[in-house]
C-alpha cells in the first residue's frame, strides 16, 4: 500500500522528524498535536481547558485535510500532565466528540513537549 503523507499549514508545523499525518489506505495516523498556534508556534496562553481546545482545533485541521472529521475518528490517546485534570479536559473533549465518541486510552505521563498539559493523537477511518 502506497503511503499519502498529510500536511497543512492549518495546524503547527512537525518540530521533529515526523510528519503531522500519515494516510495508508482508508486509516488516516495523525501525530499527537500540542497546544501550539499555527501561526505562531508559541503553547497558547490559559489553562488545560484552552489547551485541550487548541489541540483538537489542530486535530480538525489535519482531519480536515485529508477529508475527514471528528466523525471518521475510531481511536484516540489523550497523553495528560496531570490526573487531577481529567474532568477538565473531557468537558472539552466532549464537545468535538458529541455522541460519535471513539475508543480512547488516557495516560498520565511525567512531561510532554515544551511542557505542556496535554497532548492527543487520533486514528481516523477516511475515503
Amino acid at each position: 500500500m502506497k503511503k499519502q503523507i498529510i500536511h497543512t499549514d492549518k495546524a503547527p508545523k512537525a518540530i521533529g522528524p515526523y510528519s503531522q499525518a500519515v494516510k495508508v489506505g482508508n486509516l488516516l495516523f495523525i501525530s499527537g498535536q500540542v497546544p501550539f498556534d499555527p501561526e505562531t508556534m508559541e503553547i497558547v496562553e490559559g489553562g488545560v481547558k484552552e489547551q485541550t481546545a487548541r489541540v483538537l482545533e489542530n486535530l480538525k485541521a489535519i482531519l480536515t485535510e485529508a477529508g475527514a472529521s471528528f466523525d471518521n475518528v475510531v481511536k484516540s490517546t489523550v497523553f495528560i500532565k496531570d490526573m487531577n485534570e481529567f474532568g477538565q479536559i473531557n468537558e472539552v473533549y466532549a464537545q468535538y466528540f458529541g455522541e460519535n465518541k471513539p475508543a480512547r486510552a488516557c495516560v498520565e505521563v511525567a512531561r510532554l513537549p515544551r511542557d505542556v498539559k496535554v497532548e492527543i493523537e487520533v486514528i481516523a477511518v477516511v475515503e
